[in-house]
């Protein structure tokens, strides 16, 4: 028996611009590839969808060729929506330019899912099951429009229902009336290093995992993503632990850390525990930069051969 995983966050398009550098204020350049793939919030989705958790996207999506991409993309990985098509504009995209250094600078443009309003929350509300594992992105608690409705809907998850938080790049800009509400009511934290040190100040991972701990209700826990070092785990009020990464030559870190979410999600709503899923999601993560594009996560078989020897691959199989 599996737990669902509903992602209450944005899917969107991402269009990617290989360039040999940024060009200068008002200045041009070339691109040498581009590409356009669903992502956001899509790349979490697949993660868990392909270590065999059923996933839905609770979010809004537009009418227009992204939109239909959106759709397409969620359809192909077997991907369920709650809400219907907005019929009055697209949804939003990211231009995400990558120069030949690998680093990333990004412009996003909001459409559809930035337009959240009382009667989707309801809609949405009315089919949670009280085991689902929903997933809130600090990108649309950031949202001056999504920010507020989406903290309400978070205070009146289903009882039974985990929450887990990963308060995103921006997490900064959302408002402290937004997210505290949030904070009481997450059962699980995710964040990166940077984005646990701007939450807290530290900038040693496993001071910030307790750190974050004692800010959450009694009972959370906390997951501090460290890329090649794995993660440090700090579960139901105990001291954070190591979890040890896997050492792999990297080719592409986009959608990584989506990876990590959406791999851990899937292996807690299996039974593993916290420590066990926690190590399966330092694998995907590790699969996932091993080869290029967003939405790279193993699938279960995958991610078994990957850990061939270790105990987890035989639970797996």
């Amino acid at each position: 028996m599996t737990r669902r995983i509903v992602l209450a966050g944005n899917v969107i398009a991402d269009v990617v611009i290989e360039i040999p550098a940024l060009p200068e204020r008002g200045g041009d350049v070339v691109g040498t590839h581009t590409g356009t793939t669903a992502g956001g919030g899509f790349n979490t989705l697949v993660a868990a969808r392909r270590l065999g958790a059923e996933a839905v996207y609770a979010g809004l999506h537009g009418t227009g060729p992204h939109g239909d991409l959106v759709r397409a993309a969620l359809a192909a990985e077997g991907i369920g929506t709650l809400l219907p098509a907005r019929t009055d504009r697209d949804t939003g995209f990211t231009v995400a330019l990558v120069d030949s250094g690998g680093e990333r600078t990004f412009v996003t443009s909001f459409g559809a899912e930035a337009s959240l309003a009382p009667a989707d929350l309801t809609a949405v509300g009315a089919q949670l099951r009280p085991d689902d594992l929903v997933q809130l992105s600090g990108y649309g608690l950031a949202l001056p429009g999504n920010g507020p409705l989406l903290s309400g809907l978070a205070a009146v998850l289903p009882a039974g229902s985990t929450l887990c938080l990963d308060p995103g790049p921006l997490v900064a800009d959302i408002p402290e009336h937004v997210l505290a509400p949030v904070l009481a009511r997450t059962d699980w934290l995710s964040a990166n290093a940077r984005e646990a040190r701007i939450m807290t100040g530290h900038e040693d991972p496993r001071t910030a995992a307790s750190e974050l701990g004692r800010r959450l209700a009694p009972g959370a826990g906390v997951l501090v993503r460290a890329d090649k070092d794995g993660c440090w785990l700090a579960a139901a009020g105990r001291p954070p632990v190591h979890v040890p990464g896997f050492p792999v030559t990297a080719l592409d870190s986009n959608g990584a850390g989506d990876a990590h979410v959406g791999a851990f999600l899937a292996l807690l709503g299996q039974g593993f525990d916290p420590l066990t899923a926690a190590r399966g999601a330092n694998a995907a993560a590790a699969f996932s930069v091993t080869r290029r594009g967003p939405a790279t996560a193993p699938d279960r078989a995958e991610l078994a051969a990957f850990l061939a020897g270790d105990p987890l691959a035989k639970q797996l199989s």
